[in-house]
């Protein structure tokens, strides 16, 4: 039997490892001849990792699915302590990011490697710390907790409903967000090329 919480968090997972990826590429591109299009999309792309998963998919993590973990699996504590710490670090961070980038805009290709290299590290922290949540907590929460552990976790995840992970309808306060996103973005979140 599946439990909807973990499908909730995997599918959120993928629609943020995608943006990440989608984010990567663009860096890795740059602005080419169409700065203003692409610090726009930049930016929104932030804006969207800093208000859905630090706002809703992390909380959740923290103070509802890692106490119940622990409780049951306590050598899962290791990876928990880790992956609190990456919560803890991960909202400044991403305000670090969209400083960074920022900075690029406004003051020139001085700051670009500043944002490169800080992009690079998100990244590269952020798709580990998914992937050790996905191979050391879920599997146990899986395979240790019980009924009412599950219906409160399914209860509060379901709540999330994070339209980029293409399950839910757009709510009409972040359409605008996500149409400048899937527009400009290339894939595997948006539809444009961006070149």
């Amino acid at each position: 039997m599946g439990h909807e919480s973990l499908r909730i968090i995997r599918d959120e997972h993928s629609a943020l490892a995608a943006m990440l990826r989608s984010l990567s590429m663009m860096v890795q591109q740059g602005p080419g001849d169409q700065p203003e299009q692409y610090f726009d999309v930049m930016r929104a792309m932030l804006f969207y990792i800093d208000e859905f998963p630090e706002r809703l998919h992390h909380p959740k993590e923290s103070n509802l699915l890692f106490p119940k973990v622990v409780r049951v699996a306590p050598a899962t504590m290791d990876a928990v302590r880790r992956l609190e710490q990456d919560h803890i670090r991960s909202e400044g961070a991403v305000r670090e990011l969209q400083h960074h980038l920022l900075a690029w805009e406004l003051l020139g290709d001085s700051r670009r490697e500043q944002f490169e290299t800080a992009s690079k590290s998100y990244t590269a922290s952020y798709l580990e710390h998914m992937r050790l949540e996905e191979t050391a907590i879920l599997p146990e929460a899986e395979k240790s907790l019980d009924a009412a552990d599950w219906q409160e976790l399914d209860a509060a995840f379901a709540t999330n409903c994070d339209p980029l992970t293409g399950k839910y309808p757009r709510d009409p306060l972040y359409d605008r967000l996500f149409t400048r996103i899937v527009m400009t973005a290339p894939e595997p979140i948006g539809l444009g090329s961006h070149r």
